[in-house]
Formats: C-alpha cells, structure tokens, sequence
C-alpha cells in the first residue's frame, strides 16, 4: 500500500547549524508486523531539551520525541487486539523482544535487543522513529494501548513517558500506604505533579511536594499534594518522619536531605537523575544504619504503560490534566515550541503536526 509523504523535524546535532531541518520524506512500504501511524499530537519531553541542548548524546541525525498521541492508518502485526484504523493510540516508548532474559523478568524496557523511538538515527529501521513528524512508525514489539474517548489528545500525550514512568514509582512503595503515610515528593515537574495525583488517588496520607519554582508549586495542590519550597522541608517536616521519598528533581544535592527526613525502614525511589551530573555524596552507613532501601526506576514495563492509560481516563475529572500542557505549535515553529519549553512556563509543550501556516 503506497502512503504520501511524511513532514519531519531532523535533529542534525547540537554543535551543526543548523540544530535541525523540516523536511519531507517518502512513506516506506509497511512491513508485516508494523503500524503505520499518525501523529495528532507530541510534546517535549525534558530529555529532548537536554539532547537539543548538548547535554545529552543521541544518534543523528534524528527525529526526536517520544511523547504522542497517533491514529493508526495502517495495521500489519499478526493479532489487531481491538484496535483497527482510525482508532487513537498511545504506545510504550521501548520495543522490546519479549523473548530476552530480561524481557521474561518484566524488564522490557531494559531488553537486550532495545530500540526506542525518538532516540535513533533516521537511517535505523524505517527511518520514521519519532514523535516530531507526521508519522511514525511501531513496530511488532511495541506495546500499543487504544485510548477512551473520555481522554483528549493534550491530556494523553505525555502518557507514554512521564506518567507511565511515575506509575513504576509509585508502585514500588505501595506496601507504604495507608492513610497515616507520608511521603516526599522532590520535584514539581511533570513527573512530581503525576506522582500526586497517584499517591493521592491510591489512598496515601500526607504527599508533600517540594521544588524551587514557585509557579510549580501552585499547580500540587490540585492534584492532592501539600506544596514546599525547596529549602523549607525541614521546618515542615521532621526528620525521620517521612516513609518514602521519591526523587524527580535530577538534583544529587537533594539526597542528603531525603535521607535524613527517611524513617528507619524507609524507601527511597530514585528516578529523575538521569544524567552525568548525578555523583551523590553519602556514604554506606548511612543507607544501613536507617535499614534504608533505595530503588532506580527507569522507564517501565508494558503493563504500566496500560494502568497509566487506565488511571488517565478513571481520573479524568478529578484533576486537570489539559492545564499542564502549554498551547501547540506547528512543525514549521519547532524552534518558538523549544524556546518556549526552554523557558519552563508549562509542564509540557506540545507540537501538533497536522496544523498547516
């Protein structure tokens, strides 16, 4: 089946000039077990801005973006499940094997095999990798979740990163909750205001977020968390009085603090120092002498992709998820939409490649 052609933005690299081009390319054919998909809308995740920015290395030249809602124009895998043509989508950011060592452990999105889309070159696979495009295209490994009518685009499209992410999180300290917990949140990002209005939802007692931004702030308490700014948590809270702390700030100084508000037998969930920048300055007495237990989370699994989809759309009323997204820009304007991300006004901003100037 033959397709017109595809808009993207090529990310050329952070030292070339230009960073990046708007250009065309021909559709290739669709191969069995591949989803010819397009994209309604994407936003920009935090890690792009840091790949546009040089501080973190990706293949080039690529099609950035990871973030997004598709509609599926064409289905080739073997078992179509419920979904067909037309139909709304989110999908994980990983393909996996399914078959690997890790994989088998629920661990797909560290399979041996890993491709993930928006982070590789346009000359692997079919060259439509990414979310800052027209289309994309999934491959038989990826996992792909019909949306419900009840869940817009601008309120899905981050589903498939920052709160598929957060539901990993926040279900590695579930044996804490109970309507006495409390828990930390370090972060008011996207990934702190998704981990509120889990740990809200799911019945923990008191959830405190903290962050430096006060415009960030404002935004936790309408998704059931107590606000802090960054530098007050001790006049706040006690120390050794917190349960579980979860780290989405990427800042390594943060630990220290995190550490010392812990409870013996307390859980620390790290998952927002993704970056070179992250040596952390405690010691192991430290970790044994509170019975403490820390955790990497990285990405998640395909069966968190699927309760995020189902916590989004149980929940669509009862916090506002489209405030987080900022107004769409078009391809054309992929410069103004990093700009505008750059300047943190909105959690996310969004990219819609079906407008047209």
């Amino acid at each position: 089946m033959a397709h017109d052609m595809c808009k993207r933005a090529v990310f050329l690299g952070a030292r070339k000039c230009p960073q990046y081009i708007v250009d065309s390319s021909a559709i290739p054919q669709i191969e069995p077990g591949q989803v010819l998909a397009k994209i309604r809308l994407a936003t920009i995740c935090g890690s792009d801005v840091h790949t546009l920015q040089g501080k973190r290395i990706e293949e080039t030249p690529s099609v950035l973006g990871h973030e997004g809602v598709a509609e599926i124009v064409q289905d080739e895998r073997r078992n179509h499940g419920n979904l067909g043509p037309g139909d709304r989508i989110t999908f994980s950011v990983m393909d996996s094997c399914g078959e690997c060592e890790r994989c088998t452990q629920g661990l797909t999105q560290k399979c041996a095999k890993l491709f993930k889309y928006g982070h590789s070159s346009i000359h692997r696979r079919t060259g439509l990798n990414g979310c800052y495009a027209s289309h994309i295209i999934l491959h038989e490994g990826t996992r792909i979740v019909k949306l419900p009518d009840s869940v817009t685009d601008k309120m899905a499209a981050p589903v498939n990163c920052a709160l598929a992410t957060m539901v990993n999180a926040v279900g590695s300290i579930e044996h804490k909750r109970a309507p006495q917990s409390t828990v930390l949140i370090q972060g008011a990002g996207l990934l702190g205001i998704y981990a509120c209005a889990l740990l809200h939802d799911a019945g923990f007692g008191q959830i405190y977020c903290t962050d430096p931004k006060a415009n960030r702030l404002k935004m936790v308490p309408l998704f059931g968390g107590i606000p802090i700014p960054s530098g007050k948590e001790s006049e706040v809270l006690q120390d050794g009085a917190v349960d579980a702390v979860i780290e989405v700030c990427g800042v390594g100084a943060a630990i220290n603090l995190g550490m010392l508000l812990l409870k013996p037998g307390g859980t620390y969930i790290l998952a927002g120092l993704v970056h070179p920048d992250s040596c952390l300055n405690v010691t192991a007495e430290d970790i044994i002498r509170k019975c403490l237990t820390i955790k990497g989370i990285h990405n998640y699994s395909h069966q968190h992709l699927d309760e995020a989809v189902a916590f989004l759309a149980r929940t669509a009323n009862k916090y506002p998820y489209e405030q987080l997204v900022g107004p769409a820009f078009s391809l054309n304007q992929f410069e103004s939409a990093v700009q505008e991300s750059i300047q943190g006004r909105f959690w996310r901003v969004a990219l819609d490649p079906t407008f047209t100037e």
